[in-house]
């Protein structure tokens, strides 16, 4: 049995292949109403803050493990010293829950960073600002996703309100770095050491939240691919990540110093299954979430291979519809290759409800073809 804390639509991707794996999962759930207690029947409810909660969910578990950052690191301290396997055990964890943590770290391996630096008061951001050049973008250090706690700055006084607001932490103050485009790399590992990694992907945002992945990136050149796949898996030993690891990256083009090669600047990392590689689950041998369960339990690794030249993921956020599942009949009919997944989840604007995979060898094709299904779930 393994523990999950969390009730999103990720551990309700993990339930599915939970099943198939012949794995019982227990998770720990916000309300009887979320996406995952929808279809795990053994969904205790509770925060995953709640010391008691979290001990109760892992009498009998083999593992704990997490679809979401937003639990304490000192009861994972705790449970980890009285012999509960928690993976990523907490020393990895902090790196995916702390940005400043985080980008000590990455610096201190040697991982392509953006000019950074914590600070305290707007001295400190104004200096910071003068010597990288206005504007910079300013991170709360914790708790921050989907485009929540970053802000892009011109001068100290926009983040006046966050600086006062501090009493005695910090925030990470960092370069805005001029790219073309986003990129992630998916990467598992198992406490023995193995190590699997997906294609690299392009990511494209909508309002700071993930609305299209394109795998593999198109035209990334081979010698930058292999490069941001050696990032993520430095990282991913670096940090002594057990499961699926997600690096998000800039590509930034070449500036006439690097024979032509475009320059990669690592900028988020999550120790979960991600949005980003969602596209694993129709599109790759072995999908994030099976490989996130296999690392989890010290078991050998899938492989990692795309099954079709071109894999497109579009994000359903928010709909005109009450129901997107009323769109079912007309969507399935237009477009029987396209693959739908509906997360349970009640519509509200620009709501992450679901997603729309389609595999092909024409990408321009299996793009319009998930675009125009996800307007239909759109009510559009």
């Amino acid at each position: 049995m393994i523990a999950v804390v969390g009730g999103g639509q990720l551990a309700r991707m993990m339930q599915q292949q939970a099943i198939a794996l012949g794995v019982h999962l227990r998770v720990l759930v916000e309300s009887p109403t979320v996406a995952t207690a929808q279809v795990v029947s053994d969904a205790p409810v509770g925060a995953a803050s709640d010391a008691d909660a979290v001990r109760g969910i892992v009498s009998g578990a083999e593992v704990l493990t997490f679809e979401h950052e937003h639990v304490p690191t000192e009861l994972l301290r705790a449970l980890d010293a009285e012999g509960v396997a928690v993976r990523p055990g907490p020393d990895a964890l902090m790196h995916a829950q702390d940005k400043i943590v985080m980008r000590t770290r990455l610096s201190e391996l040697g991982v392509p960073c953006p000019a950074w630096a914590p600070v305290s008061d707007g001295a400190e951001l104004t200096a910071f600002g003068e010597s990288a050049g206005w504007p910079v973008v300013v991170k709360t250090a914790r708790g921050g996703y989907d485009g929540k706690g970053v802000r892009v700055v011109s001068s100290s006084a926009e983040a006046a309100d966050w600086l006062d607001a501090l009493q005695g932490r910090q925030l990470l103050a960092e370069e805005k770095v001029a790219f073309t485009r986003e990129l992630a790399v998916l990467v598992a590992r198992r406490p023995s050491g193995e190590v699997r990694t997906w294609p690299v992907v392009q990511t494209v945002q909508q309002d700071g939240v993930c609305f299209e992945v394109l795998a593999p990136a198109p035209g990334l050149d081979a010698a930058t691919a292999a490069r941001a796949e050696e990032i993520g898996e430095r990282i991913a030993i670096g940090l002594g990540v057990t499961g699926v690891l997600a690096v998000e990256m800039f590509e930034v083009a070449d500036d006439g110093t690097s024979d032509g090669e475009s320059r990669l600047v690592v900028n988020e990392l999550a120790m979960r299954p991600h949005n980003s590689g969602h596209w694993t689950i129709d599109g790759a041998v072995t999908s994030q979430f099976e490989q996130h369960l296999r690392a989890v339990l010290d078991w050998p690794l899938g492989a990692a291979e795309a099954t079709a030249p071109h894999a497109v993921m579009v994000n359903l956020l928010g709909s005109a519809l009450e129901d997107p599942h009323t769109a079912y009949p007309e969507l399935m009919a237009r477009y029987p290759e396209a693959k739908v997944h509906l997360y349970g989840k009640d519509v509200r604007p620009g709501r992450k409800l679901g997603h729309v995979t389609v595999t092909g060898a024409d990408l321009g094709r299996a793009r319009s073809t998930a675009h125009a299904a996800v307007a239909l779930l759109r009510g559009d």
